[in-house]
């Protein structure tokens, strides 16, 4: 259940960095996200070479009942038989059952490793000062720009217009420009 809390933190953590409007508050979060997922890989980490030794215990544990039982079927040994089988039943399913736990363990490991190259990224963006994500390019016909003759009228404008009515030309076509793109 850790491994969830941290990995829904973290979903928060760069979702949150993506909206900030100054990266640069979020970097003291992202840093203190940085420690904590690359304790968790540590953690992660053992649990898997634990995993990888219990595995090979149970392996070999698997191996050692199978071979008691062919020794009991060739002694004709019965009730030794039986109590092989039983062995090799349960070391065959604690073998299933560790062989399923490694293979998520190494799926969380790769998860993480992959939120954590996510997370570094974002933290090492935000402390200079740069948003996680790049905000969306627009395109010159996304802004439906003027034409070249629109631009020597305002360049002819210029030259004539006091500074007034220069300014007040640039801000009338600021205003239609952030009205396009949708922003207040």
């Amino acid at each position: 259940m850790a491994f969830e809390d941290l990995r829904l933190r973290l979903e928060r953590l760069l979702a949150d960095a993506r909206r900030a409007t100054d990266p640069r508050a979020s970097a003291g979060g992202m840093h203190d996200a940085m420690v904590e997922t690359k304790v968790a890989l540590g953690n992660l980490s053992d649990a898997l070479a634990k995993t990888e030794r219990e595995l090979a215990s149970e392996r070999t544990q698997l191996a050692d009942a199978e071979r008691r039982g062919r020794l009991a079927t060739e002694a004709s040994d019965q009730e030794t038989v039986e109590v092989a089988a039983r062995f090799v039943a349960r070391h065959t399913e604690r073998v299933a059952v560790l062989e399923r736990r490694l293979a998520v363990q190494q799926d969380e490991l790769a998860l993480l490793e992959r939120d954590y190259a996510e997370l570094s990224e974002s933290y090492r963006l935000a402390r200079r000062g740069i948003p996680a994500t790049p905000p969306p390019r627009v395109s010159e016909a996304d802004l439906d720009l003027p034409d070249v003759a629109a631009e020597r009228e305002l360049d002819g404008m210029a030259r004539r217009a006091s500074r007034e009515e220069l300014a007040a030309a640039v801000q009338a076509q600021l205003a239609a420009l952030k009205a396009k793109l949708g922003k207040p």
